[in-house]
């Protein structure tokens, strides 16, 4: 794919972000689309986000669960960019408006305390670099109408990238079993749903080294400071005005939001 279509994808996406709207699947109009001319887009759409005023905080992890790979008929997750204006904090609002077709996903993030540069990022070494952990909400969000995305689709799109809110509540990750912890999520006052750190490829700590592997492949790193995504440990759960999500992390915490 030529660097004047990859330009003119990447801009697309950003100004349906921008205008709140949807367009019409890539891999629709342009099935050659590769994983790797998905990336190009992203790169672009996230360049005119940064030449906006935007910092990169930070990475996300999606795709980890075998469901969600079978789906979109692939081997592998995706990731995508954080930014600062992504972050909301413990128990703040999110206004429907800001956002499109959105689904929220508990997950465990991860702040880092050191640089990690693949390859050969080990799960100890994910481990060491780790400041702590926290319980969070990634709020998905797809530019693509009707959510009917192939991987391309979402790789351009930032890996599917809306929002995000962090627990207040940061735990040693040495003191906690991430492979095992489970966690809950309820949605006003009734539980929805439930999940484990394993159903993120087979722990979030693997996850994270996986992202740092990837990253370093392609001449980028994990940074101190940056908070990681690690993917979601349930199923995405579509939200509202109105509705009010608590998810619990065992041994972690709990995280809030509600969206207005």
């Amino acid at each position: 794919m030529d660097e004047k279509l990859i330009t003119q994808l990447g801009d697309e996406l950003h100004e349906a972000l921008t205008a709140r709207r949807t367009v019409e699947p890539l891999t629709n109009r342009h099935p050659d689309i590769t994983i790797d001319d998905a990336y190009r887009v992203q790169q672009q759409m996230i360049s005119r986000r940064l030449s906006g005023g935007a910092r990169v905080v930070g990475k996300k992890i999606g795709v980890t669960s075998r469901a969600v790979m079978n789906m979109l008929g692939v081997g592998q997750p995706d990731f995508g960019y954080v930014l600062d204006d992504m972050i909301y904090g413990e128990g703040q609002s999110i206004p429907m408006a800001s956002l499109i077709q959105p689904r929220a996903e508990g997950e465990i993030a991860f702040i880092l305390k050191k640089d990690l540069m693949g390859p050969g990022v080990t799960n100890a070494a994910v481990l060491a670099a780790t400041e702590g952990v926290m319980a969070c909400f990634e709020i998905v969000d797809s530019r693509i109408h009707d959510w009917k995305v192939k991987i391309q689709d979402t790789v351009a799109d930032n890996a599917s990238c809306g929002v995000m809110v962090l627990g207040d509540r940061l735990v040693d990750p040495r003191k906690v079993d991430l492979n095992t912890c489970g966690m809950v999520i309820e949605k006003n006052g009734e539980v929805i749903a439930t999940g484990a750190g394993a159903a993120t490829m087979g722990s979030p700590v693997s996850a994270v080294a996986w992202l740092a592997n990837t990253l370093g492949r392609l001449g980028i790193g994990l940074r101190a400071g940056e908070v990681v995504l690690s993917g979601s440990l349930a199923a995405l759960l579509p939200v509202g005005a109105g509705d009010n999500l608590r998810a619990t992390v065992g041994g972690i915490g709990d995280c809030c939001v509600r969206f207005v």
